[in-house]
């Protein structure tokens, strides 16, 4: 089974990795609500939509006080690691 090793001693599976992949991009255009471990405590919490899908991450488009837009990107091992919790609204099904 092959691995991939990240800040630390973590390990992720390379299996598990694709797999998140793969409902990221079937989600591509949904709208999300996202949760982000900021560490120490602090967490955000912001709805946008699944803007683009890449290699190694993907970008989520969040609307900042009704006129400006913003590109937030993070990677797939952010969501196995739960640095970001990424819940898709339409079904509130977590990624």
């Amino acid at each position: 089974m092959d691995k991939i090793k990240l800040k630390g001693d973590r390990m992720i599976d390379v299996q598990a990795l694709m797999r998140v992949r793969q409902v990221v991009e079937s989600n591509l255009g949904e709208k999300v609500r996202l949760k982000v471990n900021r560490g120490r405590r602090k967490c955000l919490v912001q709805e946008g939509i699944i803007n683009d899908v890449y290699p190694s991450i993907f970008t989520i488009r969040i609307n900042i006080d009704g006129r400006a837009m913003q590109t937030l990107a993070y990677t797939y091992s952010d969501i196995l690691t739960s640095d970001v919790e990424v819940v898709v609204c339409k079904n509130n099904e977590r990624i």
